[in-house]
């Protein structure tokens, strides 16, 4: 059900409050709050699926993942994504600091703005547009995890096998990752 009311998300902004929060693997520091925050106010019903050791480390660490769908008939398109980054290295080498999330001469920058925070926030910020102008045949949903920069034994694939469980069915899925060694999408 779509309203009048329902918010327009600006892609840009959104990338800069992700691209602020050093969600380095594993840690998410609040990326999937901002999110979930954002999600909910446009009318999806959030879940968090985590999964790991709460203390543990490196493969063994907690790692957070949101499921979040607007809608229950089919079928059920869902958008999948990561907000965890890679180490930002030597800061000293960045122009910008990795998290500053600073806009200079019309470009972006920040540690994730590719890879993969700005692609989340530009579908979250079409399905905002899409949702303000009138409903969609089916459901919406995002699968996003914390865990696919590192040894991603607890996101997405643990994600999908709970809600198989649960008899959760996603139709079809736009992977948003931008990153690929030998053929589109084989980094996911």
């Amino acid at each position: 059900m779509s309203t009048a009311s329902t918010p327009v998300i600006d892609p840009v902004e959104l990338t800069r409050d992700l691209i602020r929060i050093p969600s380095v693997t594993p840690a998410d520091e609040g990326a999937m709050d901002v999110l979930e925050r954002t999600l909910t106010g446009l009318g999806f019903t959030c879940r968090r699926l985590a999964f790991g050791d709460a203390d543990g480390e490196g493969a063994n660490a907690r790692i957070e993942n949101l499921y979040a769908r607007r809608g229950a008939a089919s079928p059920n398109l869902c958008f999948a994504g990561h907000t965890d980054v890679v180490p930002t290295g030597a800061t000293e080498a960045w122009t910008s600091g990795p998290f500053a999330a600073e806009v200079k001469d019309g470009v972006l920058y920040g540690r994730g703005a590719v890879d993969m925070k700005g692609g989340i926030a530009a579908w979250v910020a079409a399905v905002s547009k899409v949702l303000a102008d009138g409903d969609v045949p089916g459901s919406l949903s995002f699968l996003i995890t914390g865990d696919e920069e590192g040894p991603a034994l607890h996101g997405t694939k643990k994600v999908v096998e709970a809600l198989m469980a649960e008899g959760e069915v996603i139709d079809a899925c736009v992977v948003g990752e931008p990153s690929s060694q030998q053929r589109l999408g084989d980094m996911i």
